[in-house]
């Protein structure tokens, strides 16, 4: 029988083509049958099930006398059963067992085809709004002064300067009139590489520092060498005779031995934009407040401020503290305290408007490195840096003494005695919070015990020193002071190590520990820089244990133990506490 007979092929519901397959238990769609059938699928059973049977044939397969076969009784040819028409009597076989699933299948099917109709639309959307965004980005080059950028499975140094330059309007009554923008606020932001924990170092702006010479790239791309200059303000390695940023990042390389993976500049219109974008951040005076020079002007208590006041918030410091920049410094850091409760906060991270705000004014308020210059990338950061709690995010200050050289004291110098391990804790990873480290107990108190027992006379001590990624005669150096200062006769220079390593280690042979434990005590080295496997043989064809010198090795006499717990420094706060400016 023709396709008429049965209704018209184009008018089949494919929701009504779904048939059993009794061999596999699934229902398959039937689209071109090859012969006649029912319109509506039903269960079929294989031809051997009937042969050789009288028992009656199913409801379901019963032909009445003049009906076209597949035709529901009523039914005018061409025409589908409705879908109105009531359920079979309870007993019988139904001959359309699958409607209902079949029902669903259409339903998925129509929604399916609609959910990607629409995830197309928002696709394409989404992707028009990225490239906005990556349009509002600004980047310069490091020129070479970062390590090339942050890692995800590395600690992360993120170097934040805020300049004093007045772009934009509104900001004509702020900062030196013809400033180039020098580096007015700076912070070196480090993230351990377990994410648990960050300190937020600032360096004042007065702090008389060397800055190096530096390759920077100009607006017009021309490259140019900008000489240094000795004992001079900090906030020059930005903005003065031409430097960029990069030249800021070197000077902190100079001044503290951490290099900066990535860099970010901000200007006075970022913290009117980025406050207002959050619906402003809740800050607190111990006094009121009245600043001509800043335009602050608030009473005793808590506040939330945003635009312009927030601006003049963290810009005064006649009327706190001290009345120097050190006194601004910790309004500043009060200031990125509330910000980060702020961002982190329910309020704004279930806003879908604050976060599109967010990304549009913060895109358009930053300046970056050409390391972080895609909305991509900065989502990358941002991510690493959501991991942090605020409780364990520490805001210090570099450890600074007035200047001596000056009458009138209005420029600090770094405190030798101070600054040094505060350095040290960020190059090391140490936490400035008591937060719990995951670390295997048995591991950690097995290098413990290498230090453990009795020590070697130093004349006793016989080893090989090789250079393994110290600064260059680094080996012949620790020789000297070995055998000059420490009496360690029985050493030798061999030169360059197969291989770089981050960390010092000692090689030796069972038979040698008590060796290497007096080595390890006149260098400072910790039990995990000992490791205990096999003796060389040195020149003289006489069993020595390997010292090979790392990256991190400071230069001879400089103890190598890696510090764990950090110092004490004078002012210390955490991103978790409101504190109340004086």
């Amino acid at each position: 029988m023709d396709a008429q007979g049965r209704g018209r092929a184009d008018n089949i519901d494919p929701a009504d083509q779904w048939v059993l397959n009794p061999n596999t238990g699934e229902y398959e769609l039937r689209l071109t049958p090859s012969a006649p059938q029912s319109s509506v699928p039903g269960p079929r059973r294989p031809t051997s099930s009937r042969a050789g049977t009288n028992a009656p044939r199913e409801t379901a397969d019963r032909e009445v006398p003049g009906q076209i076969p597949g035709q529901v009784p009523g039914q005018v040819p061409g025409q589908r059963r409705r879908r109105s028409e009531p359920e079979p009597p309870a007993g019988r076989r139904s001959r359309r067992p699958v409607k209902k699933k079949s029902k669903a299948k259409k339903v998925l099917l129509w929604t399916g085809g609609s959910m990607a109709f629409v995830l197309v639309a928002v696709s394409a959307a989404g992707y028009l709004y990225v490239k906005h965004l990556n349009d509002n980005i600004t980047s310069v080059s490091d020129d070479g002064a970062s390590t090339g950028g942050f890692s995800k499975d590395k600690a992360i140094n993120l170097l934040v300067i805020g300049t004093d330059k007045r772009t934009g309007s509104g900001n004509e009554g702020y900062g030196d009139a013809g400033s180039v923008g020098h580096a007015d606020t700076t912070i070196l932001l480090h993230i351990s590489k377990d994410r648990s924990n960050a300190t937020a170092l600032s360096i004042p702006r007065d702090l008389i520092v060397d800055v190096p010479d530096c390759q920077t790239t100009q607006e017009d791309g021309t490259q140019k060498v900008i000489p240094g200059s000795e004992s001079v303000r900090f906030n020059t390695s930005l903005g003065q005779d031409g430097r960029t940023p990069s030249c800021t990042v070197r000077t902190v390389t100079e001044l503290t031995g951490i290099q900066a993976d990535n860099f970010m500049v901000a200007d006075f219109n970022a913290v009117k934009t980025l406050t207002d974008a959050v619906g402003g951040v809740e800050v607190c005076l111990a006094k009121d407040i009245d600043d001509s020079d800043s335009h602050l002007k608030l009473s005793k208590g808590t506040h939330n401020i945003s635009g312009e006041t927030a601006l003049a918030f963290v810009r005064t410091r006649h009327s706190v503290g001290f009345g120097g920049d050190l006194s601004r410094i910790q309004l500043q850091q009060q200031f990125l305290s509330a910000l980060m409760r702020k961002l982190s906060s329910n309020s704004t991270l279930t806003s879908p408007t604050k976060l599109l705000k967010l990304a549009e004014v913060g895109t358009k308020a930053l300046t970056v490195d050409s390391k972080l210059d895609s909305i991509g990338k900065l989502k990358d950061l941002g991510l690493e840096l959501g991991k942090l709690n605020p409780k364990n995010l520490t805001f210090t200050t570099i450890p600074v003494i007035d200047n001596p050289a000056e009458t009138v004291k209005a420029t600090v110098v770094l405190n030798d005695t101070k600054a040094p391990p505060v350095f040290q804790a960020i190059k090391e990873d140490v936490s400035f919070t008591d937060v719990k480290k995951k670390q295997a107990k048995a591991s950690k108190d097995a290098a413990a015990a290498r230090l453990e027992g009795s020590k070697s006379a130093a004349s006793e001590v016989r080893v090989r020193i090789l250079n393994g990624g110290a600064p260059s005669g680094s080996a012949q150096e620790t020789l000297a002071w070995l055998q000059n200062d420490k009496g360690v006769l029985k050493s030798e220079n061999a030169g360059n190590a197969p291989a770089e390593l981050a960390k010092t280690t000692l090689e030796y042979a069972p038979d040698q520990a008590a060796q290497a434990r007096e080595l390890a005590s006149l260098m400072g080295l910790s039990g995990s820089a000992l490791k205990p496997g096999k003796s060389v043989t040195n020149s003289q064809g006489l069993p020595a244990m390997t010292l090979t010198l790392g990256k991190d090795f400071q230069g001879a006499g400089v103890s190598l133990t890696t510090p764990t717990k950090a110092p004490d420094v004078d002012s210390k706060t955490t991103a978790d506490k409101v504190t109340c400016a004086k």
